[in-house]
């Protein structure tokens, strides 16, 4: 059974694209990963908000993670969104994650019904966890409270911890509050806690965290990678002020929108701007103010 080193650093939930019919571009989507990975990100969390994963079905799930894999993409270094509202489905997922040798799978919870107790929090991922039934899962809670509106408080996290140490592995903290990600990382040592955004990676690190799974990634992924690799460094500051400037900038916009906007002008495929509905495209006015602004701020991709 392959051993694979949890997960630390620095992974965009990458976008997915679409063709004319809104149906995935494999393709596309394959080719975005390859040029993540070359910009040196230690993993990829496709199938995240950002990759506007609840707007696709599970077999469109299945079929961009096997595109990835069959394309030479190492599904170690993969972490799919499995988590679904109905537990059926997160079980299907999470198997076909598994079974394609992802490195691990990041896991929201059920999220239509609100105000659920932690014991119902803690009975859909224990429900998940015996139902898929192997020993080579290793869950990333997702702790999304401001678009899912049910959470992972840390008592649920110690519980989850505490019965299921081999499995439950991490958290992605996308709460936007910085002291709820610190109290997660002072109470479960070990446990790896990612922030959600890369403006509070440096303060992650410093406290002993694990990185960020930041959407920005998807266009700024060596600069957040460089504060990463030299965090430690006298110069770590002023690169978080970098990029936290950066991303205000971005997400002074709808954030999906805007990140589409700014590969489809960096690549020169106007399909790039695509989004599934609900979302709408960025308008050109807004993608031309963004642009502006973010040459104002002299950056550009790299190639």
């Amino acid at each position: 059974m392959p051993q694979f080193e949890p997960f630390a650093g620095v992974l965009p939930p990458v976008l997915t694209p679409f063709d004319e019919d809104l149906a995935p571009d494999r393709a596309a989507f394959a080719a975005h990963c390859r040029w993540l990975l070359d910009q040196g990100v230690d993993g990829l969390a496709v199938f995240g908000t950002t990759s506007e994963a609840n707007s696709l079905s599970c077999g469109e799930r299945m079929t961009l993670l096997d595109a990835l894999v069959e394309d030479g993409v190492d599904p170690a270094k993969l972490m799919p969104g499995t988590g679904c509202c109905a537990l059926p489905d997160t079980v299907r997922l999470t198997r076909h994650a598994l079974d394609a040798g992802c490195g691990g799978v990041l896991l929201l919870p059920p999220f239509y019904y609100k105000g659920v107790s932690d014991d119902g929090v803690f009975a859909s991922i224990a429900g998940a966890i015996e139902r898929v039934g192997d020993a080579r899962l290793r869950i990333y809670l997702y702790h999304i409270p401001p678009m899912a509106g049910v959470g992972f408080g840390p008592g649920v996290v110690g519980r989850l911890i505490e019965a299921y140490p081999e499995t439950v592995v991490g958290l992605k903290d996308s709460s936007g509050d910085w002291e709820n990600t610190k109290t997660l990382i002072e109470a479960y040592p070990g446990f790896a806690v990612f922030s959600g955004s890369e403006i509070f990676l440096l303060a992650n690190l410093r406290a002993g965290g694990a990185g960020c799974i930041t959407a920005t990634g998807n266009v700024n992924a060596a600069a957040i990678r460089g504060l990463y690799a030299r965090w430690r460094g006298a110069g770590a500051d002023a690169l978080q002020a970098d990029l936290a400037a950066l991303r205000e900038t971005v997400q002074a916009h709808p954030m999906i929108p805007a990140l589409k906007s700014i590969l489809a002008a960096h690549t020169g495929a106007p399909g790039w701007a695509r989004v599934r509905p609900p979302l709408v495209p960025l308008p050109a006015a807004a993608a031309s103010a963004l642009a502006a602004a973010l040459r104002a701020r002299a950056f550009a991709l790299a190639a």
